[in-house]
């Protein structure tokens, strides 16, 4: 059955991926899922957190936020300490970019992503993980070219969709419509060899079996496949 948008049940929203999207930061992209669009940057500082000085390897953490018109009716800034929601996001953001580093060849070092959804229409986390890996990819190239680096610590390819079930069907990179309306929400990251880095699902109307859970696996797979193609594309890549 046609979506409200006229897509298959299989089919990605329309992606894309501008990059260069900030003048002056290391690496920077804005991607659109949709009618999600979220803009993110790689920061590189030189140094570490305190509890890693002297372990001769780098971090990197993540900060995301919902700008207040990103949303239908205005959303307050959190000027007063981060939601729940943001933490659990911007975490997710992190451990995933980890991932996809060898922490030890990036030397003593701290990149810093910065995820800020500028327009809201459901997938935001998965939109904030595929485009902060294009962003990510071009701070290690500015490092390497600025001769800072000799060899890349990126080791895998990282992307995320999202997958659920509405009405009865399973369904590819959810839509806020989709999303409020889904008996199952799942979040799903992979690395470029198809290894799972976290998987959220939660049954939001009605429990689901395991057929339907490999269902959503497999739906996840196919959209991360294609979303590691076009972030390939971005960055220049065969």
């Amino acid at each position: 059955m046609p979506r409200n948008d006229g897509r298959s049940p299989d089919e990605l929203r329309p992606v894309e991926i501008v990059t260069h999207a900030q003048k002056y930061a290391e690496g920077s992209v804005l991607i659109k899922f949709g009618n999600t669009h979220v803009l993110c940057s790689a920061s590189v500082e030189s140094g570490v957190p305190p509890w890693l000085r002297g372990r001769a390897q780098g971090w990197l953490t993540a900060e995301y936020a919902l700008l207040p018109r990103a949303t239908h009716t205005r959303t307050r800034r959190e000027r007063n300490g981060l939601g729940g929601r943001t933490q659990e996001i911007q975490r997710l953001i992190g451990r995933s970019l980890r991932a996809a580093l060898d922490l030890k060849l990036l030397g003593e070092r701290t990149i810093t992503v910065d995820c800020d959804v500028l327009q809201a229409d459901g997938g935001t986390r998965t939109a904030a993980i595929t485009g902060s890996y294009v962003a990510l990819a071009q701070a290690i190239e500015h490092l390497i070219t600025a001769g800072e680096l000799t060899v890349t610590p990126l080791v895998t390819q990282i992307a995320a969709v999202s997958v659920g079930i509405v009405n009865g069907e399973a369904m590819l990179d959810l839509d806020y419509s989709e999303d409020s309306a889904a008996d199952v929400d799942c979040n799903i990251v992979q690395t470029g060899e198809g290894a799972f880095i976290e998987i959220q699902g939660t049954a939001e109307r009605k429990p689901f079996d395991r057929a339907q859970f490999n269902t959503l696996l497999e739906l996840g797979e196919h959209g991360i496949r294609e979303l590691m193609a076009q972030q390939r594309i971005s960055l220049g890549a065969a």
